[in-house]
């Protein structure tokens, strides 16, 4: 496993992190045991993974707080936390209620990275950090991060803090944030943290055609508006997205790797990408994925994958929220 640091905060992260949205199984991720759960996170832990990502709002038929936090009873000093507050809640009269609510659900005393998870637009910003950077002063949180930060809120925030990280959607078929997101926070020096890094399981080869990826992951952009949870009113690009997907399992039967590992290996190499979060909801899963992390990807097969998914990129557009057009992100 290889480590990055979370900006200049000493804060150690293995470059794989490991994403616990799963955990709360419900509508997107379907049935899901909190024993395989805990199973995956030990998994993590006895690989060298030490960073795990969750929120508050991940709260369908199980609670990815409670879960991981039962996970790490007796292992908490070998992880680093990373949770968000929702954006509903961003208020400053309820960010610290929030924070503790938190801190109970995990077990622990301190979060090591406490997250915007989406910006409010109808809250100052300023607002909001003042009561943040009350939490990270007493000691509850020893960094700040956001997620899904556009350039402008980026930059709005930064005026008012040191923000470590941004969590954004970035994959092979998903690079929205190249056009201006990603240089601001290489600029600034915000690591970026990367969700979906397969495209929810899209790059893995799963599926072979759009009808057969479930409701619960057929919402993105990539998807017809007519897809039964889809919200974001656009045609999509269905045909492009699948060619892509395609032309990049060619490119990793070329040279004879799985097609996951190749895309996380690209996504890895990417300027200002500090880790990558990867859903596992079982120890066996988590043992399909670690090893990718030490795999360096030959520099002719990164710039094959780059052509293969530019197409695609330039459809998409600079629009980074996968969900929803117009953009929550600005």
């Amino acid at each position: 496993m290889r480590y990055a640091m979370l900006g200049n905060t000493g804060i150690e992260v293995s470059r794989m992190a490991l994403g616990c949205w799963p955990f709360a199984g419900g509508r997107v991720w379907g049935p899901q045991d909190d024993d395989d759960s805990i199973n995956a996170v030990h998994a993590s832990l006895d690989a060298g993974v030490t960073f795990f990502d969750t929120a508050e709002g991940y709260a369908d038929d199980s609670n990815s707080e409670e879960v991981l936090g039962r996970a790490l009873e007796g292992r908490r000093d070998e992880a680093v936390i990373a949770t968000k507050i929702g954006n509903a809640n961003l208020h400053p009269s309820t960010v610290a209620e929030h924070c503790d609510a938190s801190l109970r659900r995990l077990q622990t005393d301190y979060i090591d990275l406490y997250q915007i998870h989406w910006p409010n637009h109808d809250v100052p910003i300023e607002d909001t950090m003042t009561e943040l950077l009350k939490l990270q002063n007493s000691g509850k949180v020893r960094a700040l991060g956001v997620c899904n930060f556009g350039v402008r809120d980026l930059t709005d925030i930064l005026e008012c803090g040191a923000i470590v990280t941004n969590q954004l959607p970035y994959n092979l078929l998903w690079r929205a944030l190249e056009f201006a997101i990603k240089p601001t926070c290489v600029a600034n020096d915000v690591g970026i943290i990367c969700y979906s890094p397969l495209q929810q399981g899209l790059l893995t080869g799963r599926y072979a055609t759009a009808d057969e990826v479930p409701p619960g992951l057929s919402r993105t952009r990539h998807f017809s508006k007519d897809r039964e949870q889809a919200i974001h009113g656009e045609e999509g690009c269905e045909a492009e997205t699948f060619a892509a997907i395609a032309s990049v399992l060619k490119i990793a039967q070329d040279v004879g790797e799985h097609p996951a590992k190749i895309a996380l290996a690209w996504l890895l190499a990417q300027e200002g990408v500090t880790s990558l979060l990867v859903g596992a909801r079982n120890a066996d899963e988590v043992a399909l994925n670690t090893p990718t992390f030490d795999y360096d990807l030959p520099s002719d097969v990164d710039d094959a994958l780059i052509a293969a998914t530019d197409g695609l990129k330039q459809i998409l557009g600079e629009n980074a929220d996968f969900w929803q057009s117009p953009s929550r992100m600005r």
